[in-house]
């Protein structure tokens, strides 16, 4: 049988994922958050421990308000308004992060500004995911949004190449990849070329964010504001109180808060950890990005199939084993050693294994998140409104959002090392793993 064609609206949604994306790439893996620790900071150890606190700050502000603003929108109804807000917030943020001159003082205006990205970006997906249940038939939810998942890494594959060969210097030489000096007289030595990532995330957010404004279709407007946030604060504590009965939705909601964890860990953290223990530049870790994203993009679009073939679950559970397979490989490889075995110093060996879990890190990570949107949509549509089953999922991926940061950071406070302090990602994924174990929708459907 032939694969239906999907509806402008949806595609329009998909290339949401494709707005949103570079944020995420350019600003918190791959380009800003390495340049804030080495150079911004200083020292990569510190700049490590504070990043983890700026990410600690902003995962603990979605928790606590992702459901409340999911229920309120839900009586509202209306979806498209508050993503345009958090859409701007984002860009706001983003803009401000121009301000990150290495050494600046006092330091606390850019880590505002990061925050309030933070959670512009997270909020906007926050509502959008909301429109996954409307976007096509149930049996078509997965391969939705594995595409709309590949779409978003294509996005940043696309902006770190733009930032390779017109904004960021290769290596130690004052030209990019492809010659050129870079764009608009940027000066490497105060590092505007990776400062200049974050206006470059805001404009693409913005221009790519248009067309779900233009043709996916929102719902109907249901009340105004005030009166929606009684009604939306009622909903919540109606929820919380109901949610116990739904025991495959919450033993879900406690797994996929422990493994989405690990995940946003490894991300946050990878870019750091290749910066500081394997001396990358901009130029290694962009090439580093484009291969975790170009892999991202396949994983999720062949994860997007699997669901639609095998569930969610399947999909889940494989991948979060291979992101213990991972994160395992490239903690045990250094400067030195590839896999614990001693290598020369010269080798470079430990950059090629380093590139190689980048790759697997992205197909696993990109098939992981698809999937575990999907999952949510199957365990709460006809149970519980669909924003604020978003909510919760944000809450339950948040709630313990300082976890991943605050082992780290204590981890590589107190060895002073950065493959050690990385490693309490491992245990979570272990951990996501064996509570997902007890997650059987089949019981949520009889019942």
């Amino acid at each position: 049988m032939a694969t239906p064609r999907l509806s402008r609206g949806a595609r329009a949604w998909m290339l949401f994922d494709w707005a949103n994306q570079p944020f995420h790439t350019l600003i918190i893996t791959f380009i800003f958050g390495p340049y804030f620790a080495a150079q911004v900071v200083g020292d990569p150890v510190a700049g490590q421990a504070l990043w983890a606190d700026m990410n600690l700050v902003a995962g603990l502000s979605v928790a606590l308000l992702a459901p409340v603003l999911g229920a309120v929108a839900d009586a509202s109804g209306r979806r498209k308004p508050w993503i345009g807000g958090f859409t701007l917030l984002c860009a706001i943020g983003c803009c401000g992060l121009w301000l990150a001159a290495p050494g600046v003082a006092p330091l606390w205006p850019v880590m505002v500004f990061f925050v309030l990205a933070f959670l512009g970006s997270e909020f906007a997906l926050i509502f959008s995911n909301a429109m996954l249940p409307d976007l096509g038939p149930r049996q078509e939810i997965g391969r939705i949004s594995g595409s709309g998942w590949a779409m978003g890494y294509l996005g940043g594959v696309l902006a770190l190449i733009l930032v390779l060969m017109f904004l960021a210097p290769a290596g130690a030489s004052d030209v990019t990849l492809i010659g050129l000096p870079p764009l608009f007289g940027l000066d490497p030595a105060s590092g505007e070329p990776a400062r200049a990532t974050g206006p470059l995330s805001a404009l693409w957010f913005l221009v790519f964010a248009l067309p779900l404004f233009l043709y996916t279709p929102d719902a109907a407007r249901r009340m105004a504001l005030g009166p929606a946030i009684g009604h939306g604060l009622r909903s919540l504590r109606g929820t919380l109180g109901r949610l116990p009965r739904h025991t495959a939705l919450w033993r879900y909601l406690l797994a996929s808060m422990v493994y989405r964890d690990g995940l946003a860990g490894l991300f946050a953290f990878g870019g750091i950890y290749a910066a500081g223990v394997l001396g990358w530049g901009l130029t290694e870790l962009g090439l580093f990005g484009i291969v975790a994203a170009l892999t991202g993009a396949l994983g999720a679009w062949v994860g997007g199939r699997a669901d639609r073939a095998f569930g969610p679950r399947p999909v889940i559970a494989s991948s979060i084993v291979a992101l213990i397979a991972v994160a395992c490989a490239a903690l045990a490889t250094s400067r030195t050693a590839v896999l614990l075995i001693p290598v020369a110093a010269e080798s470079r060996l430990p950059d090629i294994t380093f590139f190689l879990c980048g790759a697997m890190l992205g197909a696993a990570g990109g098939s992981l998140q698809a999937a575990s949107r999907t999952m949510l949509v199957h365990l709460a549509e006809h149970r519980l409104p669909m924003t604020e089953a978003f909510g919760l999922y944000a809450l339950s991926g948040r709630a313990t959002a300082f976890l991943a940061p605050l082992l780290i950071g204590i981890a590589t406070t107190a060895s002073g090392s950065q493959a050690l302090g990385v490693s309490p990602v491992i245990a979570l994924f272990a951990l996501g793993l064996g509570l997902l174990y007890w997650v059987k929708p089949h019981q949520e459907a009889r019942a």
